[in-house]
């Protein structure tokens, strides 16, 4: 084993999840309560920060999402792309499930749930962009939580980075393509051009950006690495609360007037979730790989880059645009409902490998 890979399981086996991460829904309901808050109390502040944009960006969120997202991306390590192979079988699943099952069944379930079954209760107005908003989130695998639950269920630290490096480089040219298919078969008009600068903004540069600060920090060895990696890791939680008071000060009005919205929009969530995790568990199982694959394989299918999703949201259809909503419902799910299903992956160790063939 190279020396690059043996620094990435260090990497990929550090500290759990810190008190932020821990308490994600905690902050992410505070955050919704100060959002709706202050928006109500200071609309022309809000309003103000929402004009200050440059070519239909808006600067103050952008400028949030890139210290959301960079510090993730530091992370990524792209050398550990050559141990795909130790896993193909695990690695085959990973790639079924997050490209071919996961976008393609949030799209249904979002027609299924919010244009049939749950279009009395929701604004008529807002159904497309609910549905958008929740392939947005579909359609970016998990980038950086995926590491602590891979830590959470002992699973194998060098598959986890090999198949988080392998989701990041098929996300640069597939996370535009697909979701423009996806809204389109769905009849949601996609600003294009929009959609390229998106992925330009918030995936191309901030991964560049990010693995320049990679090599440089590696370059104290891996003590600097983890030191700097400790200081900066609050940066993107902390951001990612900042722009959802933003974001709920635009749609603190929508809320008030129909509350019941945001579990509405859990549903094809949660859904989703246990549905992507248990079919990738299982085709594990069925591929004979590891329980240690296995883990990490079938919790990157059910968990979002959703750092990604709201900036995507956001660019694509705007701070008070359902869209917008719909991916913040799930970051407010995402860290209880992880928690849940890596307790059952760990709890059903022993008849993964009893009737491991």
């Amino acid at each position: 084993m190279s020396a690059q890979c043996e620094v990435a399981i260090k990497q990929s086996s550090g500290a759990p999840m810190s008190v932020f991460e821990r308490y994600l829904t905690v902050w992410v309901f505070l955050c919704i309560v100060a959002g709706v808050v202050l928006g109500q109390a200071l609309p022309g502040v809000f309003q103000a920060i929402g004009r200050i944009e440059y070519a239909q960006v808006n600067l103050p969120v952008g400028l949030l999402i890139w210290v959301m997202i960079i510090p993730m991306l530091v992370k990524v390590d792209f050398d550990a792309l050559h141990e795909v192979r130790q896993h193909v079988r695990g690695i085959g699943v990973t790639l079924f499930v997050n490209w071919l099952v996961k976008p393609f069944s949030m799209a249904l379930l979002g027609w299924l749930f919010v244009r049939e079954l749950f279009a009395p209760y929701l604004p008529a107005g807002q159904l497309d962009s609910y549905i958008a908003g929740l392939i947005l989130l579909a359609a970016a695998p998990c980038t950086a939580m995926v590491f602590v639950w891979s830590r959470l269920s002992n699973g194998d630290p060098l598959f986890t980075l090999s198949q988080v490096a392998l989701n990041d480089t098929i996300m640069i040219f597939a996370f535009a393509p697909l979701v423009g298919f996806l809204l389109g078969i769905s009849a949601i008009t996609v600003p294009w051009a929009t959609l390229f600068t998106s992925v330009v903004l918030y995936i191309v540069i901030p991964l560049i950006l990010a693995q320049l600060w990679r090599k440089s920090l590696m370059k104290g060895g891996q003590a600097a690495f983890d030191a700097a990696m400790e200081k900066i890791g609050p940066w993107s939680i902390t951001a990612l609360l900042g722009t959802l008071v933003l974001l709920f000060a635009f749609q603190g009005k929508a809320i008030i007037e129909q509350p019941l919205v945001i579990a509405l929009l859990a549903v094809p969530i949660l859904i989703q979730v246990f549905f992507n995790s248990a079919l990738a568990y299982w085709l594990n199982k069925k591929a004979g790989e590891k329980h240690s694959v296995a883990c990490p394989s079938a919790l990157i299918g059910a968990s979002n880059f959703f750092e990604l999703a709201v900036a995507a949201a956001i660019s694509l259809f705007g701070f008070e645009s359902g869209a917008a909503l719909a991916t913040v419902v799930g970051v407010l799910i995402e860290v209880p409902v992880m928690l849940g299903v890596v307790k059952v992956v760990n709890a059903s160790k022993d008849w993964y490998e009893r009737e491991h063939v």
